[in-house]
C-alpha cells in the first residue's frame, strides 16, 4: 500500500510517498481503507521535532513511528474475529495518534472511531475531530451559557472555526479574532461579533470576556488578564508552550481571580459521536481551506506551515465518493 513515511526529523522534504507492507487486522480491530485525511499542526511539530521534549515520546534521533496522520475517514474492508460494532462496508470517520497518512490503517473497534455521518463527504468527515476535540475540551469545562461571553483568538484555522461553532451551541456570546478576509467566514459559523486583529487589539478596546480562548498560541495570559472577567480563564492550546503554562496554571490557582487553563484534548469515541450528532442536526460543519492528492503532502504540509490555513488542510486518496 502508499504512504506518507519520514525516516529522519527536519523539513517537509522528509516526507516521501513510498510502499509498505498492508496492515492486517488484530481480533479487537477493523481494517480502514482511507479515502481522505489531514495534515494538521500536530503533524507538522512531529515531524520537525523542533521542542526536543517531543523526541521523549517520538524518539530520540529518528521517529520511532513513520507514518504520520492522525485524522481519517474511510470505509471498513476487514474485521477481526471480536468485532461487534462494525461492519464490512461501514464508512467510519475518527482519529489516532498515527498512520492515517497511507491506503490502510487498523483501528481497535473502541478507538475514538464512529460510522460517518450521513450525507457527508469523506473529505469533509476527515476534517472534523482534531481541532473540534481539542476546542470542546476546553469549552465544555467553561461553564458556557445564554449570556457568558467566549473570545476566540485565531478563529479561523481548525481549532479556532470548531471554537466558535462549539461556543454557539452552548450558547454563548461569541467573538471572534481573525483577520479582515476570513471575517465573513467566521460570522457564518456563528459569532456574534467580529475583530479584525488587523484593525484592532481586542486587549486594548476596553471589552471583556468570561472566556478567551486562544487557538494559536499567539497571545499570552499576561496580555489578556486585563481583557478577562473577574472568574474569567484564559485558555492556551498551543502545545510550545508547555514550559510555562503550568507554572501559571498553579500561581492563578492561589493567587488572583482570573485562571490560566491548558486544553488537552480527550480523543474518545463518545467525543465522536458527539460530534456525528452536531453535524447531523445541521449544527457543526468542516471548514476546508485545500485539498491535495497524497503525493503532494510535502506541498500540503509546506501550506500548514505557513500558519495561513483556514480551516483545514485534506489528503485525498480516493477521490470522487460522496455516499
Amino acid at each position: 500500500m502508499r504512504a506518507v513515511v519520514f525516516r529522519e526529523y527536519g523539513s517537509p522534504d522528509v516526507l516521501h510517498v513510498e510502499e509498505v507492507e498492508r496492515p492486517i487486522p488484530k481480533e479487537s480491530e477493523v481494517l480502514i481503507k482511507v479515502h481522505a485525511t489531514t495534515v494538521n499542526r500536530t503533524d507538522c511539530g512531529l515531524r520537525g521535532a523542533e521542542i526536543f521534549i517531543t523526541r521523549l515520546f517520538t524518539g530520540l534521533l529518528r521517529p520511532k513511528r513513520k507514518i504520520l496522520g492522525m485524522e481519517l475517514a474511510g470505509e471498513v474492508v476487514g474485521i477481526g474475529t471480536a468485532v461487534t460494532t462494525f461492519a464490512v462496508g461501514d464508512y467510519v470517520f475518527g482519529m489516532t495518534g498515527f498512520g492515517a497518512h497511507a491506503e490502510f490503517i487498523c483501528l481497535d473497534e473502541s478507538a475514538a472511531l464512529a460510522k460517518k455521518p450521513a450525507g457527508m463527504a469523506f473529505d469533509e468527515a476527515a476534517a472534523v475531530c482534531d481541532g473540534a476535540i481539542l476546542a470542546l475540551a476546553g469549552l465544555q469545562h467553561a461553564d458556557l451559557r445564554n449570556g457568558r461571553s467566549v473570545l476566540v483568538y485565531g478563529a479561523s484555522g481548525s481549532i479556532g472555526t470548531a471554537a466558535v461553532q462549539l461556543a454557539r451551541y452552548f450558547d454563548a456570546d461569541v467573538t471572534a479574532v481573525c483577520n479582515s478576509k476570513n471575517l465573513e467566514l467566521v460570522r457564518s459559523l456563528g459569532a456574534d461579533h467580529a475583530i479584525d486583529y488587523m484593525q484592532e487589539d481586542f486587549t486594548k478596546n476596553g471589552q471583556t470576556y468570561d472566556v478567551i480562548f486562544d487557538a494559536v498560541g499567539k497571545h499570552s495570559f499576561r496580555r489578556c488578564r486585563r481583557s478577562l472577567k473577574s472568574g474569567g480563564i484564559y485558555m492556551e492550546t498551543d502545545p510550545g508552550f508547555l514550559w510555562h503554562v503550568p507554572l501559571l496554571i498553579l500561581l492563578t490557582r492561589w493567587v488572583g481571580n482570573k485562571k490560566v487553563m491548558l486544553v488537552l484534548p480527550k480523543y474518545t469515541k463518545a467525543n465522536v459521536l458527539f460530534l456525528k450528532d452536531l453535524i447531523e442536526a445541521g449544527k457543526y460543519r468542516a471548514v476546508i481551506d485545500r485539498s491535495y492528492p497524497l503525493e503532494d503532502v510535502v506541498e500540503a504540509t509546506r501550506y500548514v506551515e505557513t500558519e495561513q490555513k483556514i480551516g483545514n488542510v485534506v489528503l485525498t486518496l480516493v477521490v470522487g465518493r460522496v455516499p
